[in-house]
């Protein structure tokens, strides 16, 4: 809100009231995501996150057996723990601090917490990936396409 006074020079008064609500809500939406962040880690770490489709994991490895789903939950926990801690830090310095630099601590704590999740990820991934078989090549290796091709396949003399 802009306040022009009179007299003898015009004074322009700006009030911050609808920066700091600004600010509150930035900090409130950081709480609520690290309070989901954290929990969902806390869950995988036990063991007891049920398969669903809104938290955890959610690779197509990770939801093709309910034992993979608990174990790439369980390698992503600490990571989405760190997120969690990551996003509370940042409301704490978007309360704390000023309004844009309040602003800019919410943001980069943000981008932080979505690059650790996706470290989470990535190293569950790699879990799920050593419990999968191999699966087997065929004779040919399968490159054809087609049975019918197989001679195709062999090396030329």
């Amino acid at each position: 809100m802009v306040r022009i006074t009179s007299g003898g020079s015009s004074l322009v008064r700006i009030r911050y009231a609808s920066t700091v609500v600004g600010v509150f809500v930035v900090a409130l939406i950081l709480f609520v995501l690290a309070a989901v962040a954290v929990v969902t880690g806390v869950l995988g770490l036990t063991g007891s996150l049920p398969p669903n489709r809104y938290f955890g994991v959610h690779t197509e490895e990770a939801v093709r057996t309910e034992q993979s789903y608990r174990l790439a939950n369980k390698v992503a926990a600490p990571t989405s723990i760190g997120a969690g801690l990551l996003l509370i830090a940042g409301g704490v310095v978007a309360l704390v601090a000023g309004p844009i630099a309040g602003i800019a601590a919410a943001v980069v704590a943000a981008v932080i917490a979505l690059f650790t999740l996706g470290a989470g990820v990535n190293a569950a991934g790699q879990a799920i990936a050593r419990l999968a078989p191999v699966a087997e090549v065929g004779s040919c290796g399968n490159a054809c396409g087609a049975c019918t091709l197989r001679d195709a396949c062999q090396p030329a003399n």
